[in-house]
């Protein structure tokens, strides 16, 4: 699922995220981490506002939204990475460089995989909002590379923030495994201490070596990006009010009785186990017994002839 971007410390499943850094006396209002900061809040808002992430927060997400979500993010980290590999020796990016630490594909792999299927290649497709974002991260990390700082800073850091608490929603609301299976793309496992990390990344940001005007530019593209982001949070919107199959909360399918069973919430997850089936299915063939047919018919007799005893 598309993250809540730097600058969001998240709290507990439904806060609204706030913006708490550790103070730094040697942080610069001209540094580049400051710049990021401060240029960027008003599209933090206006992100973290969209319909999709506040219902995300409320723990009101649907699997199957959250599986195309993965898969947005598998273009868009695959495109991103494959520019950083490119780039990993130019000196405007390469302090940000931390593939061990950072990088997403491998882990977004392993989720789609999960929801997918061994075939998910096959499956999955690129939705037009978010190959509009990959053709920018392209454009970028092929001709301005610098502006690449921009991109990276708004996943990356993004990703060490706010999107840990959509971790923990996700897994309570879609009731994913403990061992995190299908949430691989917000474990860090060679992080020790995120909050550390991030201002080693702040660090490495202001020493890179760039002008005024380059800074701008960068602040300028890290607000695009965050344009990209929220067009694709609309369009995963979008598309969440066409599924109507499964409940806002994240909860089981609701299912009236009618077309396929295996809807039905109370249909067994495994084909196999002596697991109930569905209460309105089973009372349906129970009713069309010729000995239940009876007994029923003698229960209306008798609720009859109570009845016109009363009013008698």
């Amino acid at each position: 699922m598309p993250s809540v971007m730097e600058g969001s410390e998240g709290g507990e499943e439904g806060e609204s995220f706030r913006y708490e850094e550790m103070e730094d006396d040697n942080v610069s209002p001209t540094d580049l981490s400051e710049l990021l900061k401060e240029g960027t809040k008003e599209s933090h808002d206006r992100a973290e506002n969209t319909q999709f992430v506040k219902d995300f927060l409320k723990g009101r997400i649907k699997k199957e939204l959250f599986k195309l979500a993965t898969a947005a993010l598998y273009f868009t980290y695959a495109a991103l990475e494959e520019e950083m590999d490119r780039n990993k020796d130019n000196p405007v990016f390469a302090p940000l460089y931390f593939p061990l630490e950072l990088h997403r594909k491998e882990a977004l792999i392993k989720d789609v995989k999960y929801f997918y299927g061994e075939d998910w290649k096959e499956k999955i497709q690129c939705s037009e909002a978010t190959q509009q974002y990959v053709d920018r991260i392209h454009h970028v990390g092929q001709h301005e590379p610098e502006l690449l700082v921009a991109h990276a800073y708004t996943r990356y850091m993004g990703d060490l923030s706010g999107g840990q608490v959509l971790k923990k929603v996700a897994q309570r609301a879609l009731k994913l495994p403990s061992t995190e299976e299908g949430i691989q793309f917000y474990v860090f496992e060679n992080i020790s201490n995120a909050q550390q990390f991030k201002q080693l990344y702040r660090a490495r940001l202001n020493a890179l070596d760039l002008d005024r005007n380059c800074k701008e530019r960068i602040v300028e593209e890290a607000n695009r990006a965050f344009r990209f982001n929220m067009q694709v949070f609309d369009e995963l919107d979008k598309i969440g009010r066409t599924l109507t199959e499964e409940a806002q909360d994240g909860g089981f399918p609701v299912h009236d009785g009618k077309g396929d069973l295996r809807k039905c919430p109370y249909y067994a997850a495994k084909q196999g186990q002596a697991a109930p089936g569905c209460p309105y299915h089973t009372a349906v063939a129970l009713a069309r017994q010729p000995i239940v047919q009876l007994i029923l018919a003698a229960c209306v007799a008798v609720a009859a002839g109570a009845a016109a005893w009363y009013v008698m």
